[in-house]
């Protein structure tokens, strides 16, 4: 049986969370390459930040991730990196279009979040729904 925990310092963990983010307004805007845009940007923030995506798809107006992070990260701080960070990446790729859908400001997150931490029971139960995302 392969070890199923991380191991730092003193500490012994495994931390998953199922993230959603969704779209402001609810528009269905994750098409036409913008969608495999997105998953690039939080796969490199999460290289960045050392957090490890495990599973991740888009719909046409939001996003799943499912992903292991340390103890030492709030899931709060995390959503807060995800949705400034990929804000910024995709109004610089895509400010024709998203500058048509936002007009007043530099928006594209709603302003609210689903998180859950999840047991290691149903992690392969959550990865089959978020594959079938789209």
């Amino acid at each position: 049986m392969q070890n199923r925990y991380e191991h730092k310092n003193r500490r012994k963990y495994n931390l998953k969370v199922h993230i959603v983010l969704v779209t402001k307004y609810r528009k269905r805007l994750l098409t036409n390459g913008m969608d495999t845009f997105l998953k690039r940007a939080c796969s490199y923030l999460a290289d960045q930040n050392r957090w490890n995506i495990i599973a991740i798809e888009t719909d046409i107006d939001h996003i799943h991730i499912l992903l292991e992070y340390d103890t030492t990260e709030r899931i709060c701080d995390i959503i807060s990196i995800l949705k400034r960070h990929t804000t910024h990446y995709l109004w610089i790729r895509y400010k024709a279009c998203l500058s048509r859908q936002y007009w007043k400001k530099r928006i594209f997150w709603s302003d609210g979040y689903f998180a859950c931490s999840i047991g290691e029971v149903s992690s392969a139960t959550i990865e089959k729904y978020i594959a079938e995302q789209g």
